[in-house]
C-alpha cells in the first residue's frame, strides 16, 4: 500500500490491533482512537503509536490530516455516528472496514482462515504456533494474545502462508480468500446483526465459497451447514471421535492429556496438548490437519503441540496448585460455557467448581437467556455480573436478572464488579473461573491477589 499514514477507529480491539502492529513494522505512521486506555494501547504507544482516548478530531495528531496519505480504517463496533468516523467520511479519504484490509493484506498469500463462533482463536493460534515451530513457518494475524510469543502478530520473511482468525460479525470474514478454511462451529450468534439462526448459517456457506480452486476445507462433523465449496476443493471432516482427522486412545489424567491423531494416511501417537483441557482434544485435531495439509510433519506437529501455552484469556491458568485453581476464560457464548465447564470438571474430578461470568451484550443475553441458564447451572457456585454492553444501549427490561431467575443451581448470587472480590474473600473456593469477553480481564489481578492472599499466605 501506497499510504504513509493508517488511521484506526478502534486500535485497541484485538483485530485492529495486530493491523496497526503490522504497519509499524513496515515503517508506517500509525495512529488511531480507542474509548479507553488498556494494556493493548499502552504496548502500542510503546512501539510507536499515536493514540488518543476522546472522540475530537483537534485530538488527531498533525500526521494523519492529509486525505491522500492517510488510509482510515474502522471496526465495525463503532456507530456511524462517531465524530472522527463521520470527519473522515466528509473529506475525501478512503475508508475502509478492518476486515477488508485484512482481505487485501491476505490475499496474495496462502491463506489459512479459521472461523466458528467459538474455537477459532484456539485453533487458529495452534495452527501458528504448529507453523512456526517447524519448517513451514507463517505470517499471523490472531484474535489472541498467543502467549508463546506474546503477541497477536507473527511475521515472517520466508513463509508464503498466513493464519487469519475469520470473524463472523457484521459478514466480515466474507472479504477473505481461503486456501485453508477451518470451521469449528456455527452455532447461532450475533442475531442483532443476522436477524435469524438460517441467515447466520448462510454466511457460513457463503464463506465456504471463497476458498480458493484446489484449495481445502477442514470442518467440524455434524456442523448444521451445507458447504458451498467449489468442485476442486476438498473437503475434509474432523472431530474428537470421529471423522477424517479424529483423536482416539485419549488418556486424561494427572493433569495431562494424551491422544493419539488418527489422519486419512496415517496415525501420530501420543499427542500431548500443552494446555491440557478435553475441549483441546477437538481443537488440537482441527489445527493439527490444517498444519499436515500445510506441509508439517507428523513429528513437529508431536513436539509443537506440547509446547503450544494458548491465548491469553483461552482457558488461561491464573493460578494452578493443589490447593487452589484459577482459570480465566473468554467464552461468552452458551456452547462455548458448556464445552469450558465440561472441559473442567474433567480436569478437576469431585472439586467444586465456582465461576464469575459477566454476560457480554444485551441482545446477547436476551436471545440466549434460557441457554446461558442452563450452561451455567452446570457449575457448583455462580456468582452472576452486571451485563457488559461494549457497543450497544440498553433493552428495556433485559439484564442479568432474565439469566439468573432461569439458573437451577443449588448456589447463584447477583453481584456488581465492586462487590465482587468481598465475596471472594468469604467463600470456600477451590476452582474459580471467570468467564466473559467484557471488562472482567480488568478485574484479574485483584483476584488473584485476593486468593493468593486466602490460600498460599504462609498462615494457610
Amino acid at each position: 500500500m501506497n499510504y504513509e499514514s493508517i488511521y484506526f477507529i478502534g486500535i485497541g480491539g484485538i483485530g485492529m490491533s495486530n493491523l496497526a502492529r503490522y504497519f509499524l513494522s513496515k515503517g508506517k505512521k500509525v495512529g488511531g482512537y480507542d474509548r479507553s486506555e488498556s494494556l493493548l494501547t499502552r504496548s502500542l504507544r510503546e512501539e510507536g503509536a499515536f493514540i488518543h482516548y476522546e472522540d475530537d478530531i483537534h485530538a488527531i495528531p498533525a500526521p494523519f490530516f492529509n486525505n491522500e496519505k492517510t488510509l482510515v480504517v474502522y471496526t465495525p463496533a463503532v456507530p456511524a455516528s462517531h465524530g472522527e468516523l463521520r470527519y473522515f467520511r466528509g473529506n475525501g479519504y478512503v475508508v475502509m472496514k478492518r476486515a477488508q484490509l485484512l482481505g487485501e493484506i491476505t490475499a496474495s498469500s496462502d491463506a489459512v482462515c479459521v472461523a466458528g463462533t467459538h474455537g477459532k482463536t484456539t485453533v487458529s493460534s495452534m495452527i501458528a504456533h504448529l507453523l512456526r515451530q517447524s519448517q513451514v513457518d507463517c505470517n499471523a494475524f490472531l484474535g489472541g494474545i498467543l502467549k508463546n510469543y506474546n503477541s497477536n502478530l507473527l511475521l515472517s520473511r520466508a513463509s508464503h502462508i498466513t493464519v487469519v482468525e475469520a470473524d463472523e460479525y457484521d459478514r466480515s470474514f466474507h472479504w477473505l480468500k481461503p486456501w485453508i478454511a477451518v470451521v469449528t462451529s456455527a452455532d447461532p450468534d450475533h442475531l442483532d446483526i443476522y436477524g435469524t439462526e438460517e441467515a447466520y448459517r448462510e454466511s457460513f456457506e457463503k464463506f465456504t465459497s471463497l476458498i480458493r480452486p484446489n484449495g481445502h476445507l477442514i470442518i467440524k462433523k455434524g456442523i448444521p451447514m451445507t458447504p458451498h465449496a467449489g468442485e476442486t476443493v476438498k473437503i475434509w471432516s474432523y472431530g474428537e471421535s470421529d471423522g477424517d482427522f479424529h483423536a482416539e486412545n485419549i488418556r486424561i489424567g494427572n493433569g495431562e492429556i494424551l491422544f493419539d491423531l488418527v489422519t486419512p494416511s496415517e496415525v501420530i501417537r501420543d499427542i500431548s496438548p500443552g494446555v491440557p483441557v478435553k475441549i483441546n482434544i477437538e481443537n488440537g485435531v482441527a489445527a493439527a490437519a490444517a498444519a499436515l495439509l500445510s506441509g508439517v510433519t507428523p513429528g513437529e506437529i508431536r513436539e509443537a503441540m506440547h509446547t503450544f501455552q494458548g491465548a491469553a484469556r483461552r482457558f488461561d491458568f491464573r493460578i494452578k496448585t493443589d490447593r487452589i485453581v484459577f482459570i480465566d476464560d473468554y467464552a461468552h457464548h452458551p456452547r462455548e460455557l458448556s464445552a469450558a465447564i465440561e472441559s473442567i470438571k474433567a480436569l478437576y474430578t469431585g472439586k467444586k467448581i465456582t465461576a464469575v461470568f459477566q454476560p457480554h451484550l444485551y441482545s446477547r443475553t436476551r436471545d440466549f437467556a434460557q441457554e446461558f441458564a442452563e450452561s451455567l447451572s452446570l457449575l457448583d457456585d455462580v456468582l452472576l455480573l452486571d451485563i457488559y454492553p461494549a457497543r450497544e444501549e440498553p433493552i428495556e427490561g433485559v439484564s442479568s436478572q432474565l439469566i439468573f431467575d432461569k439458573m437451577t443451581s443449588a448456589r447463584k448470587l447477583l453481584c456488581t464488579k465492586q462487590e465482587l472480590t468481598g465475596l471472594l474473600r468469604n467463600k470456600d473456593v477451590e476452582v474459580l473461573v471467570t468467564f466473559g469477553a467484557g471488562d472482567i480481564d480488568q478485574l484479574l489481578p485483584q483476584i488473584e491477589q485476593v486468593l493468593k492472599e486466602k490460600y498460599l499466605s504462609g498462615s494457610k
